[in-house]
C-alpha cells in the first residue's frame, strides 16, 4: 500500500537525475523539487556536488519548495548540514525556494540531532534567513508534498 501511495503521490514528478548518493524529481507545474538521499552517509563533497546540481534545476525553473528525504541516512554530519542550512539555503531563498519539507529517519536520536544542530546553529548565526522560510518536519513524502 505504501508503495501505491508513492506512485501516486510521485506521478506528477519528472526524474531530474539520479546519482550514486541522490535521485531529484522535479514537479515543473506545482514549482516543488524532491531530493531523496539513497544511502546511509553522504561525504560531504559529494553532498555539495549533489545540491550544486540541483541548485542549478532550480535557476531553470520556477520552484518555490524543496522536499528534503533523509530517511536513508543513519550517520548526521554537522559541516554538511551547517553549509546546507547556513549557504545553500540562503543561497535558494533568493531564487524563490521558501518552502522546505524534510522527512527524516525514523530513529529518534538522528532528530535529536538534528535539532540540538540546528539550534546552536541559529545561536552561532544570527541574522540568518530561518524566520522568513516554511519549515515543517514530515513523516512522508505524500505529506511533505501536500503540506
Amino acid at each position: 500500500m505504501n508503495d501505491t501511495l508513492n506512485k501516486s503521490a510521485m506521478k506528477n514528478f519528472d526524474l531530474s537525475f539520479e546519482g550514486r548518493y541522490a535521485r531529484v524529481l522535479v514537479n515543473e507545474i506545482s514549482g516543488i523539487i524532491v531530493c531523496e538521499l539513497l544511502v546511509d552517509y553522504v561525504p560531504i563533497e559529494d553532498f555539495k556536488e549533489t545540491f550544486h546540481k540541483i541548485s542549478a534545476i532550480i535557476r531553470k525553473g520556477k520552484f518555490h519548495k524543496f522536499i528534503f528525504d533523509k530517511r536513508s541516512l543513519r550517520a548526521f554530519h554537522q559541516p554538511s548540514m551547517e553549509w546546507y542550512f547556513l549557504d545553500w539555503k540562503k543561497e535558494m531563498y533568493a531564487e524563490g525556494i521558501t518552502v522546505h519539507r524534510k522527512i527524516l529517519p525514523p530513529e529518534k536520536w538522528f532528530e535529536k540531532m538534528v535539532m540540538i544542530a540546528k539550534k546552536e546553529i541559529l545561536e552561532k548565526n544570527p541574522g540568518n534567513i530561518i524566520d522568513n522560510l516554511d519549515i515543517k518536519y514530515c513523516d512522508s513524502l505524500e505529506e511533505a508534498i501536500i503540506t
